[in-house]
């Protein structure tokens, strides 16, 4: 394909939503009018899939709940009064409170205690739009079990804790890893002679465990969670948003900013519509059936967390085993990334010259911000990072590899709310096209369902232990389970962590 024609084919499949400046490139991906007209009754119909959710449909049959997190940034299209009210009087209640916050200028940090959902957004959010020098408050997260993540954090809040504010993010307040954390944050506030509650704020659905328990502890303030709002897309409910307005981040613009998006791809005549052009090339470069890999690649730093926050997102909602009708299709479309030009010195090499398995996503930022010292007449940091964007993409189109590019003017709030939008959206009509629900995990309810099988049976394997060493046979046999291997492997970490004594012959108790 020569330039020319490369230059016509971007002129002629450019779209976009003109009213956040977002532009997305699909000329790089490998299909032709003949495929788009015969996948346009394929998103017609996702066209009317996503109508009807919006329009409050019972989306997750798992569950027999709706899915509304479209309504968020649109109130208005709730499709019941007292849901509009529960959204409007939310962000009030968040607004307002982060200005009390700032007003008494009691604390300087925000600790921010979730999983998955509840972390991954708000982590993205924290770092794109976030500086030391303008933000109100610092925000930092315990996004895992692991104890010596949370060590870490704590030290880094030494001498702050009784100027910390603490949110806990759970729907359903029995997700262990927010529990754990939450325990471990409250015995540091006990260390250091504070009241945990003086500094403790729940987000979570009403009358979960979690709010039984702010409300019985008296806690500073409770924030209500929606069951029609999943865990991947909650940035845009108080779990994302009450964290950002404390850093002080402009939250009306985030929601604005995925508002106008919607408004864009609502839109059914398909070239207008870049959220559906946007699956339509997840469908081509995949084959429909996750045949190749999404690379996300961001020339911006301030980007860097937006392909982890997309791994949620894509992965959690495309990655299922069973189709709507019962049968078996194993789809997904595996994503990863890090950012520009950083991996011009890293997997490009495999990318431009190895095995083709997968699809490029660039996010390009047009504007530099940051110092313009030039280099050379004319040549500054930002058109390096600029030309490796665009060098990039000239040599994997070389090579047959394909790309996609999405175009922003700034990394601001109005435009991480449109990106958050549009790859949502675009999610929804994705499941549509290959006939999944977009909008259930059962993958992850298995999991937690194992883990705790395991904990059961590590308990069951104290008990077992004894003074005298055990032979791991017998401690299996004595503990009811015939899992010997993973009996050993439990042991090794309680013996790792000395609540075990660990000899050639077997385990013992210390």
């Amino acid at each position: 394909m020569t330039q020319l024609d490369h230059w016509q084919r971007y002129q002629k499949y450019l779209s976009g939503v003109p009213a956040v400046d977002l532009k997305l490139d699909i000329s790089r991906i490998r299909f032709d009018d003949a495929w788009l007209a015969q996948m346009e009754p394929a998103i017609q119909k996702a066209y009317s899939a996503m109508s009807a959710l919006e329009a409050g449909a019972i989306a997750n049959p798992d569950e027999q709940r709706m899915v509304g997190h479209y309504w968020l940034r649109t109130p208005s299209l709730a499709p019941q009064p007292e849901l509009r009210a529960e959204i409007e009087s939310t962000l009030s209640a968040i607004r307002e409170f982060a200005a009390r916050v700032h007003q008494l200028g009691a604390h300087t940090d925000v600790l921010s205690i979730g999983i998955g959902g509840s972390a991954l957004g708000p982590m993205f959010v924290a770092d794109a739009l976030g500086h030391p020098a303008t933000d109100k408050m610092r925000v930092h997260f315990f996004d895992n079990t692991d104890p010596e993540g949370i060590e870490r954090v704590l030290s880094g809040l030494a001498g702050r804790l009784d100027k910390t504010l603490v949110l806990v993010i759970s729907k359903s307040g029995g997700t262990p890893e927010t529990y754990n954390g939450m325990v471990l944050a409250e015995s540091a506030f006990r260390r250091a002679g504070l009241n945990f509650a003086d500094h403790a704020v729940a987000i979570t659905m009403p009358g979960s465990k979690l709010d039984r328990h702010a409300l019985d502890h008296k806690w500073l303030q409770r924030f209500a969670m929606f069951d029609w709002v999943g865990g991947r897309t909650s940035e845009l409910s108080a779990v994302g948003l009450l964290a950002a307005a404390l850093q002080g981040l402009d939250i009306d613009a985030i929601l604005a900013g995925a508002s106008a998006v919607d408004a864009q791809t609502r839109s059914t005549v398909t070239a207008q519509n870049p959220a559906a052009l946007l699956a339509l090339m997840w469908h081509s470069a995949t084959g429909g059936k996750g045949l190749k890999d999404m690379v996300v690649l961001p020339y911006k730093d301030r980007l860097l967390l937006f392909s982890r926050y997309l791994q949620q997102l894509v992965m959690e909602s495309l990655g299922k085993r069973l189709d709507l009708d019962g049968n078996r299709v194993d789809q997904g479309i595996s994503v990863y990334g890090n950012k520009g030009s950083t991996d011009q010195h890293a997997y490009v090499q495999q990318l431009r010259d190895g095995v083709n398995n997968f699809f490029m996503t660039f996010l390009r930022v047009l504007e530099d911000g940051g110092d313009p010292h030039e280099f050379e007449a004319g040549v500054r940091a930002g058109d390096y990072l600029d030309g490796f964007l665009l060098g990039t993409r000239e040599a994997l189109d070389g090579n047959d590899r394909q790309s996609i590019t999405i175009t922003i003017p700034r990394v601001d709030a109005t435009r991480v709310g449109a990106l958050i939008a549009l790859f949502e959206r675009a999610v929804g009509f994705y499941a549509s096209l290959v006939n999944i629900n977009a909008y259930h995990q059962p993958g992850v309810e298995a999991g937690k369902k194992a883990a705790a099988t395991v904990l059961d049976l590590q308990k069951r394997i104290l008990l077992a232990l004894a003074p005298s060493v055990k032979s791991v046979e017998t401690i299996a046999a004595e503990a009811g389970t015939e899992s010997i291997e993973t009996v050993f492997l439990i042991l090794e970490h309680l013996a790792a962590n000395r609540r075990a004594k660990q000899t050639p012959e077997g385990f013992a108790k210390i």
